[in-house]
C-alpha cells in the first residue's frame, strides 16, 4: 500500500490540468487555493488510482473526488437525448440524505458547463420523480445505499458500466449498519473500476473494507487520524443535567453568538429541547430522523438563510453538512461514540475559519469523556460556567430547571426537590402549617379490657354439634330399612 506524505505548501487550482469547463466552474465558486486533501487526492485520482483518504471533516473532500472524476468522464460527454448514451459511469454513496443532497448540488455546480448529467436518489421522498431522472440517463449518480437498492430491484438503475465508485463518510455507513447494503451494491458493479474511499476516521473496520474492495490504494492522510481541526476552540464545562439550558443561554450571551448547532443524543430529547428553547425566546428548529425529508430540508434551509438561531439536531447532522460561517457547536449531550465528537465539532471552523466547540459534561458522562480524550489524544480539563447572576433574563413560560428557581420573580424555590426533605422553615409572611394533633404522636397502647360485642355482632351458638353456616343441612329421606339402633 502506497502512502503519500502531507504537502505543506498551498497549491493553486490554476496549476491543475483541468479542462476549461471545470476551470470556469471552479472560478465561479471562488476557489483559488486547494486544501491539503484536494492537493494530494486530485492528481492521484486523475491517474486512475484507487484512493483511501483520511481528512478532517470540512476540508473539501467533495471537490477532491468530484473534480477529477468529472475530468475523466469528459471523454464520454455528449449532447444526445438518448438515455442509452448516458449510462451511469460514476457512483457516489453517502450515509445520510442531507449529505447526499449536498454532494449532488456541488457536483451539478462543478459540471454546469459540461454535458455530463447527474442526479441524486435517497429515501424519504417519492420514487417516481427519481425514476424519471434515472430513465433519462445520468453519468454521475449520488445515492444513499437503501434507496439505491430499491431502484436496482425496480430495474430503474443499471450499474454495469460504472467506472468509478466513491464511498464517502465510509465509517458512518458502517456505524449505521450499511455494510450488507454496500456489499450488495458493489456486487452489481464491474470488477474493473476505480474505487475511492474517504473517511474522517480510520477504524479497523474501514481498513478491512478497503482491503476487500480497493486495489493497491494510495493512502492519503492530511491530518493525524481521528484528529480535530486546529481552528476549533474546544471547551468542556462541568454542568449538572438540570443546568444545561442555563449554561447554553449564558455562553451564547457571553460570546455574542448568532447561530450554533446544538447536538443531543436522542430524537425525543431533540424535539423537547427545541420546543423549550423556542419558548425561552430563541429562534430554534429541530432536525432528527423522525422528521419527514421535506421537514429536514426546510430546517436546513432556514438555518442556512439565518432565519433561525439554533439548529437542535441528532447525529444525523453530524456528518459532512457544509454550512458556512457557523460560529459554534454545542454538545448538549456528550456523544455515545467518541468518533462522533470529531464529526460534530467539524460543523464549525470549516475551510480554515475559526470556530468554538462547547461540551456540557454531567456526572454521568465521565466514561464518555474519557473515550473522547483517548481518541483525540488530548487531556481534557473540565471548566466551571461563570453565570451572570444579575441578569436572569431567560424568557420562558413556567419554571427553569436550574435549582427550580423562579427566575421571572427572582424567588427561591418553595418546594423541595424530588427525594429532598425540607430542613429550613418557610419564609416569613407565609401561612404557618397547622399544629399537629398530639394524639398521633403517642405510641400505641393495647386496651386493658376487652369490650363486649355489640348486639348486632353477637352470634348465637347452636347447642350440641357446631355446624358451619356454609354447609347445607342434609335432607330427610324416608328409610327403607331400619337401622340397628332402631331395631334394638
Amino acid at each position: 500500500m502506497t502512502s503519500v506524505s502531507p504537502e505543506p505548501v498551498p497549491q493553486r487550482y490554476a496549476d491543475l490540468t483541468l479542462a476549461e469547463p471545470l476551470r470556469r466552474a471552479v472560478a465561479d465558486m471562488g476557489y483559488e487555493f486547494m486544501t491539503p486533501i484536494q492537493a494530494q487526492a486530485i492528481p492521484v485520482v486523475l491517474e486512475g488510482r484507487d484512493v483511501m483518504g483520511a481528512a478532517q471533516t470540512g476540508t473539501g473532500k467533495t471537490a477532491a473526488f468530484s473534480l477529477p472524476l468529472l475530468q475523466r468522464l469528459l471523454k464520454h460527454e455528449n449532447s444526445s437525448t438518448s438515455p442509452a448514451r448516458h449510462p451511469v459511469r460514476a457512483l457516489v454513496l453517502l450515509p445520510t440524505r442531507e449529505l447526499a443532497d449536498q454532494v449532488a448540488q456541488q457536483v451539478k455546480m462543478y459540471a454546469k458547463y459540461t454535458n455530463l448529467r447527474s442526479t441524486v436518489v435517497f429515501g424519504g421522498m417519492d420514487m417516481k420523480p427519481q425514476t424519471l431522472e434515472l430513465k433519462k440517463g445520468v453519468e454521475v449518480l449520488v445515492a444513499t445505499p437503501g434507496r439505491l437498492l430499491d431502484h436496482i430491484e425496480a430495474k430503474n438503475a443499471v450499474l454495469n458500466q460504472v467506472e468509478y465508485v466513491v464511498l464517502d463518510e465510509a465509517d458512518r455507513m458502517l456505524d449505521i449498519g450499511f455494510l450488507p447494503d454496500l456489499q450488495r451494491i458493489l456486487s452489481y458493479l464491474p470488477k474493473q473500476r476505480t474505487t475511492l474511499l474517504f473517511s474522517a476516521t480510520f477504524s479497523p473496520e474501514i481498513k478491512r473494507l478497503a482491503g476487500s474492495y480497493l486495489q493497491n490504494p494510495v493512502t492519503i492522510e492530511v491530518a493525524r487520524s481521528n484528529a480535530t481541526a486546529s481552528t476549533v476552540e474546544q471547551h468542556f464545562y462541568s454542568v449538572p443535567e438540570d443546568d444545561k439550558r442555563h449554561a447554553l443561554h449564558q455562553i451564547l450571551r457571553q460570546r455574542g453568538m448568532k447561530q450554533a448547532f446544538v447536538f443531543v443524543n436522542s430524537k425525543l430529547g431533540c424535539a423537547r429541547l427545541a420546543r423549550t428553547l423556542e419558548r425561552e425566546g430563541l429562534k430554534t428548529t429541530a432536525l432528527h430522523g423522525d422528521k419527514s425529508q421535506d421537514e429536514r430540508l426546510k430546517a436546513l434551509e432556514s438555518f442556512k438563510k439565518g432565519e433561525v438561531d439554533l439548529l437542535v439536531c441528532t447525529d444525523v447532522a453530524a456528518r459532512g453538512l457544509d454550512i458556512k460561517d457557523v460560529p459554534a457547536v454545542f454538545n448538549f449531550d456528550v456523544p455515545f461514540n467518541a468518533e462522533d465528537y470529531v464529526h460534530r465539532i467539524g460543523r464549525t471552523g470549516r475551510a480554515g475559519a475559526s470556530g468554538l466547540a462547547v461540551s456540557f459534561v454531567s456526572s454521568k458522562d465521565a466514561r464518555l469523556v474519557a473515550d473522547i480524550e483517548k481518541l483525540i489524544k488530548t487531556k481534557i480539563d473540565l471548566e466551571p460556567v461563570e453565570y451572570d447572576e444579575d441578569r436572569p433574563d431567560i424568557r420562558r413560560q413556567g419554571r427553569f430547571n436550574e435549582g427550580h428557581r423562579l427566575y421571572e420573580r427572582g424567588e427561591e424555590r418553595s418546594e423541595p426537590r424530588r427525594g429532598e426533605r425540607r430542613t429550613a422553615p418557610r419564609e416569613s409572611g407565609r401561612a404557618a402549617a397547622p399544629a399537629q394533633d398530639p394524639f398521633f404522636n403517642k405510641p400505641y397502647e393495647a386496651p386493658q379490657t376487652v369490650a363486649e360485642p355489640a348486639p348486632w355482632e353477637a352470634v348465637a351458638k347452636p347447642a350440641g354439634r357446631v355446624i358451619s353456616a356454609n354447609i347445607r343441612a342434609k335432607r330427610k329421606v324416608a328409610a327403607l330399612f331400619k337401622s340397628e339402633e332402631t331395631s334394638s
